[in-house]
């Protein structure tokens, strides 16, 4: 197909205002798929996006639209709204030349609809506005329609008012997007270049890419190679992408579809490669493709320590699904040998973590989640300390700096009070504030990155009703006062529950973990100490109770120093015991910090 009939384009907004039902909707409108085969949400599919009715993979499908005699390709990606999954926005972002901006019409534009706009406007993509859910009763179309206007600059009859859950006003949108969208710019008979945006492993087929062309085509059995591992193959299979996967002979210039290899190793691939061919390579490699930065960091274990290999095997091809997923070896005294991971944010980790146990069947520790910190020591170094283990002495710390955010909140003005002392109590610093509308405000705050990691998000939904959205990006590092807060059990530390925590936050830090890991702890047969310490003080402390057996119940009265003998015999059991009794501590007491309030 040439070249002037192909549209590239995504789909953005903030969570839950409706982009994957828009693309059910387009779906259907250009017969991508039959009745029989359609569902709601179709593109979600897996499980747990179902289950949690958020999009985690962007996904990419190609559909053909008759306009005005002449037959259209259209590749869309549909894509993640919540900011834990802003990555796969920015890879299929990288991949379009537009996007349909959704707005729900009952909770206006939100922190994340600016968030994924600005980063379209600076891939110099068309925005193409849509006003979605104007069928509720709750819906503000004029007010929002007001909102998306001041924000793009464009006028209200630009804004597409449809209702994706019934398909009102759908239709003009796949006439806009073939009008308004311009087709790829590229050049088909220069040497190849294609960008990798997503991939996949197959057990039987090996690692699957999925790209755009930029500039010249690729055919099946021609020999290409990857620009960052210099490795070459012969193009065992190309083809489209639908709902499955369509073999074809050809992937042309400006076209998205799929390559199979028979790359075996998941390393020898990486999203935002370049693909070109070995004869006539292309000069350089596709640029503008953005770096991963993970902002909170977890230790992984395998549960039993011998399936350190095949975690090892399982992570690197869950890394090709997930591209913002990053992970290093290390080991711990506690839980042995495992890996340093990073991820985005919390929901991410958890997600990742059901991922592994559901599409790998494999099992895994999670330790107390953290973010990274600069260590600068008394010699002049600067150490990155990813994990509080690796903390230098106090005495060789001259200081910490910790990474500092720049967050965007928007809400209902009604709960601006209870916002900003929430916003206060986590060492924000407020920058700017101001009313958007009447009802609504934005709040520019800056805060440490090590406070929003846990439940921030939750209490912000729970202070606002749920109306409050929250979006947030890295503005650099700056000095703190950080100690090093250590668990002790039966006066072991237990380095996967240390943590580096605010000076003015330690003890109330410590004393909600000790009592929160007294009710997690299994009683043994001898008292277990639970203490929080800073150094070599202790700062809080909780018992977890012996269970004892009751070694005078065959004493029927008789003289009490019968009992006594039973008592005191028993005493120096449980004396000795406890100096060789080691302490099982539960999954739930490692992610236990993350729910200190509920």
């Amino acid at each position: 197909m040439e070249m002037d009939r192909i549209r590239n384009f995504c789909i953005i907004a903030h969570i839950d205002h409706g982009k994957s039902t828009l693309a059910d909707r387009l779906l259907e409108l250009t017969s991508t798929l039959s009745a029989r085969d359609m569902e709601n949400q179709v593109l979600d599919d897996m499980d747990l996006e179902k289950e949690k009715g958020i999009t985690i993979k962007s996904h990419a499908i190609q559909m053909r639209y008759m306009y005005k005699g002449e037959e259209y390709r259209l590749n869309l990606i549909d894509t993640p709204g919540h900011v834990d999954f802003s990555y796969e926005v920015s890879r299929s972002i990288a991949s379009c030349e537009g996007a349909l901006l959704v707005v729900d019409a009952s909770q206006g534009v939100q922190a994340q609809t600016i968030s994924n706009l600005y980063m379209a406007i600076d891939h110099g993509l068309e925005i193409i506005p849509v006003l979605n859910k104007i069928d509720m009763e709750s819906a503000q179309p004029e007010l929002v329609t007001d909102e998306i206007c001041d924000l793009l600059g464009c006028a209200p009859e630009d804004v597409f008012k449809v209702s994706a859950r019934t398909g009102e006003g759908v239709p003009p949108i796949l006439d806009a997007i073939v009008e308004k969208i311009p087709a790829p710019q590229g050049d088909p008979s220069a040497p190849l270049q294609a960008l990798i945006f997503d991939s996949v492993f197959n057990s039987f087929r090996g690692v699957i890419a999925y790209f755009k062309v930029a500039n010249g085509c690729v055919r099946k059995g021609d020999k290409v190679k990857f620009f960052a591992t210099g490795m070459e193959y012969e193009v065992e299979e190309v083809g489209s992408l639908k709902m499955k996967l369509i073999p074809g002979t050809e992937v042309g210039c400006g076209d998205v579809g799929y390559i199979i290899t028979g790359i075996k190793s998941a390393v020898e691939v990486k999203v935002g490669d370049t693909i070109t061919h070995v004869a006539n390579p292309c000069d350089k490699a596709i640029a503008g493709f953005e770096e991963v930065k993970p902002m909170v960091f977890a230790g992984m274990y395998p549960v039993q320590a011998d399936k350190f290999e095949e975690l090892r095997a399982v992570l690197e091809k869950f890394q090709l699904n997930d591209a913002s997923f990053v992970y290093e070896p290390e080991s711990s005294l506690a839980l042995g040998s495992g890996f340093r991971c990073g991820f985005l944010g919390l929901l991410h980790l958890e997600i990742v973590q059901e991922r592994l146990f559901r599409e790998f069947d494999m099992d895994v520790i999670t330790t107390v989640p953290n973010v990274s910190y600069k260590v600068y020591t008394m010699q002049g170094e600067v150490l990155d300390v990813h994990n509080p283990s690796g903390l230098p002495a106090p005495t060789l710390i001259d200081h910490i700096e910790e990474p500092y955010i720049r967050a965007q909140i928007i809400s209902k003005s009604e709960f601006f009070g209870p916002i900003m002392k929430l916003c206060l109590d986590r060492r924000g610093t407020l920058v700017s504030q101001h009313y958007i509308t009447a009802e609504r405000v934005e709040l520019n705050y800056d805060m440490p990155l090590s406070e929003i990691v846990f439940d921030f998000y939750d209490k912000l939904k729970t202070i606002s009703k749920g109306y409050a959205s929250f979006d947030y990006h890295i503005t650099g590092y700056r000095p703190a006062k950080l100690v090093k807060l250590d668990i002790l059990l039966n006066g072991e530390p237990a380095d996967a529950l240390s943590t580096l925590i605010h000076e003015d936050n330690a003890y109330t830090f410590g004393r909600k973990m000790c009592e929160k890991l007294k009710d997690l702890i299994p009683r043994q047969q001898f008292d277990i100490p639970i203490q929080a310490a800073i150094g070599a003080k202790i700062i809080a402390r909780e018992t977890v109770k012996q269970v004892r057996k009751d070694v005078t119940a065959k004493c029927y009265g008789g003289d009490v120093t019968r009992k006594r003998k039973l008592l005191e015999k028993q005493k120096e059991g449980k004396k000795r015991m406890r100096q060789i009794g080691t302490v099982q501590v539960p999954q739930s007491a490692f992610m236990a910090v993350l729910k200190l309030d509920s």
